[in-house]
Parts: C-alpha cells; structure tokens; sequence
C-alpha cells in the first residue's frame, strides 16, 4: 500500500486530487495530520513559488520516511527551483498542462517503485548541474562524485582486484601503514563497515568500472 500526502495551491484541486486517488487500488491518502508518515508527497501547484519550496523542504525534513518522493505537478518549474527541489526529495515532475489524474497515478506508482519521472527539460538541468558542480567543486578539490578521492580509489580499486596491504604499498610506493589509513579513513567517512562494505560502496556509486 503506498501512503499518499497531497498538497495543493487550491482547495478545489486538492479535494479532486484526493477523490481521484482514493479510488485508486493500491493508494491510501493519509488525513493532514498523518503526512508525516507518507511515502509520496504529491504537491500541486499553479506555478512553483517560494512558500512552494519551503513547504516541500519541511514535508522532507519531518517525514519520518527517509526515502521520500515528492512528485511535483506545476504549471512553471525554474532551473534553480527544480535543483533545490532535488535535494529535497522531488522525484517526478508533470506539467499542469498535460498532467490528467491517470498520469499523476502513474507518476505516484512509479516513485513508490524507485523510478524519476522527469521532463527533458528538468533532466538537461540536472545534468547541467551535475556538471557544474563535478568541474568546479569536485575536481578542485581532487573528489570524484562519490566523495572518495584519486589516491582513495586507486587503494579501492586494487582491493577489488584482490590485493592486499602489502602488495597496495608496494604498488603504490606507500607504508603499509599508510594504505591502512586511507583504508580506515574512507570507512570512517562513508560510515562503512569494513574494506569489502567499502569497494562495494565503490562498485555501486559508479567509481570502480
């Protein structure tokens, strides 16, 4: 059962909304009181504003779901208001114009199930964005996008590849000291567990191909 709190501009829109999707098989629209505990936050808007923004940074940061998704159904989306929204938990985006309750269902399924649904449009953006921040934080600062450093995923990748301390050291010219701390200091950050939860942490972000 997928737990539905909705949020809407107006009170017309908001009572069709949940009319709608209280006939849906597999839905349950929870009363106000209870938005804390929804798996979906369905907000909709005229036109994303401030008040918009922030009502959807409170529903994340008193949601007593830590994997929210937030679908997001507006008739006008800025660049900078989408990115914000992202950090928040907005996992799809239908515009206003063509969004008929059929897909704003579909929508809803599909964040329960782990799947964005975004327009071209706001997918350009976060890529521009994702871009952005890659060449002028990450790189600067020598980070890949996981947050491990050059020297921390050349350890990584060989610990996948088998070795162990002493043969990482030799390798890389470093004590064997040294290839422990790097070790020790990647799990303390990530909060991992041990070297395999580590290149696994590596594999699934993408940093090990």
């Amino acid at each position: 059962m997928i737990s539905i709190a909705v949020v809407a501009s107006d009170r017309l829109t908001d009572e069709g909304a949940v009319c709608c999707l209280r006939g849906q098989r597999g839905l349950r629209v929870l009363p106000r009181e209870h938005h804390p505990h929804a798996d979906i936050l369905l907000v909709l808007t005229t036109d994303v504003t401030e008040e918009t923004l922030v009502l959807m940074e409170r529903a994340a940061a008193g949601s007593l779901r830590p994997d929210l998704g937030i679908v997001l159904v507006t008739g006008s989306l800025y660049e900078a208001q989408a990115v914000r929204a992202l950090n928040c938990g907005l996992r799809s985006v239908l515009w206003r114009q063509d969004a008929g309750y059929d897909k704003v269902v579909q929508a809803v399924r599909n964040v329960a199930a782990g799947r964005a649904t975004l327009p071209a449009t706001v997918q350009g953006w976060l890529v521009d964005h994702l871009n952005s921040v890659h060449s002028h934080v990450l790189e600067p600062m020598g980070l890949t996008p996981s947050g491990l450093d050059a020297r921390e995923v050349e350890v990584l990748r060989m610990l996948a590849d088998g070795l162990d301390t002493m043969e990482i050291a030799q390798k890389l010219n470093y004590s064997e000291r040294t290839i422990k701390n790097i070790v020790s200091a990647i799990t303390n950050r990530l909060g991992l567990r041990n070297r395999a939860h580590a290149v696994a942490f590596a594999l699934r972000s993408g940093t090990l191909v």
